[in-house]
């Protein structure tokens, strides 16, 4: 069983900066993180391979960088110049393949850790 445990997340002003981390009991082929505003559906953010291959929504292109340390197996997302939109409840997933930026190429979820930006 894949442990994802999430921390970083927080409430900050339009503008701010949050920095995501992820620990996993184990590094996968695929990682990355979605996010879930009340009332809309789950969606991928930003994701990375083991080749180090990341793909972003189009919304938090030029502000969100994810990246991966495999020596210890964690996750991070810089999220930077932060809007109300981009506040919502963010999951650190996992996939044992390549890609992993559908929900249903997820085989790992967290718990989730809660990120609000206020204006």
């Amino acid at each position: 069983e894949v442990q994802l445990v999430e921390s970083g997340g927080g409430s900050v002003q339009v503008g701010g900066s949050l920095r995501l981390s992820c620990a996993a009991s184990s590094p996968r082929l695929c990682m990355g993180w979605f996010r879930q505003a009340p009332g809309k559906e789950r969606e991928g953010v930003a994701t990375i391979n083991s080749r180090t291959i990341t793909t972003y929504t189009s919304s938090v292109k030029g502000r969100f960088t994810i990246s991966r340390d495999n020596a210890d197996s964690t996750l991070y997302l810089q999220m930077n110049n932060l809007k109300p939109e981009d506040s919502g409840m963010y999951f650190c997933a996992a996939a044992d393949k390549w890609s992993c930026f559908k929900q249903t190429d997820i085989g790992y979820w967290g718990q989730g850790t809660q990120v609000t930006v206020s204006s």
